[in-house]
């Protein structure tokens, strides 16, 4: 169960503020049809996830562990300090057409590439290098994307103004950190 809950957890407060959150704000606000959006955002997530963490499982087949244990562990440090640094979203990310693709797939492909080289992405490369069970890492990492995500689209941008997000990123860098910590003494 650790391999579902950390990364559902961890992903989910690394969300907050993350610019694919703001993504789905912009997309919930341009379209206003929640359900594809919704939608959208779990394809491309599933997608981008499951490419993420088959990469974390491959590293481990190639590195050694003690290799592996020193990535993994400053890797996770790395995370914690930058999961302090705020997003912010590029006018290339917020440039949908649903025209082509109606709002479903302008969902999936905007999300998809937002998402590459994000936290979130490199995280679940992370977390399956350190779980043994690609499915259940994936299935967290999804959920907590999902978590944060569904709300940013249901409730728009009076979800944003609400939160301490100083305080949920430094809860989610302190757990990387403890992560980090706990993988280099490799406890």
């Amino acid at each position: 169960m650790e391999a579902f809950l950390v990364p559902t957890g961890i992903v989910a407060l690394a969300e907050i503020g993350d610019k694919t959150q703001l993504l789905s704000l912009v997309l919930a606000a341009k379209f206003r049809r929640p359900l594809p959006i919704i939608l959208g955002i779990l394809v491309a997530t599933l997608l981008n996830h499951a490419g993420a963490g088959a990469i974390g499982a491959w590293v481990t087949t190639v590195l050694g562990e003690e290799a592996l244990r020193w990535i993994l562990g400053l890797s996770f440090l790395a995370m914690a300090v930058w999961i302090m640094i705020p997003d912010k979203l590029d006018d290339d990310d917020v440039k949908v057409d649903a025209t082509h693709y109606g709002i479903f797939g302008a969902t999936v492909v905007a999300f998809f590439l937002a998402e590459m080289g994000d936290k979130t992405q490199i995280a679940t490369v992370a977390l399956a290098a350190q779980y043994a069970s690609l499915f259940w890492v994936v299935a967290g990492t999804t959920l907590g994307m999902m978590l944060a995500n569904v709300p940013a689209v249901l409730l728009g941008d009076k979800m944003g103004s609400n939160l301490p997000l100083k305080l949920v990123h430094g809860i989610a860098a302190a757990i990387f950190a403890t992560l980090g910590i706990a993988t280099l003494l490799a406890l």
